[in-house]
């Protein structure tokens, strides 16, 4: 039961460390152009990756068209009908 107790704490307390760590930044503005540059560049870059992904899926066949129909299957030995 120890044992138990100290991993919820352990993971309790690593969870509230995690979302302080988190709340510390925030949104921040900037004024610098190099920093919006960059910034609109990523974002750009992470939009293509995106829109190549979403069209790489829909080019790829799908999955259903790829089953196999079961066979009648054989009445089973032993039933009387």
């Amino acid at each position: 039961m120890k044992k138990v107790s100290l991993a919820v704490l352990l993971s309790l307390s690593a969870v509230a460390s995690g979302a302080y760590a988190q709340s510390d930044q925030g949104v921040t503005m900037s004024t610098d152009p190099a920093k919006i540059a960059d910034i609109e560049s990523r974002a750009q870059n992470l939009q293509t990756q995106q829109d190549n992904m979403q069209s790489t899926r829909s080019q790829a066949p799908s999955h259903k068209s790829m089953h196999h129909k079961k066979s009648p299957s054989k009445p089973a030995a032993g039933s009387s009908q």
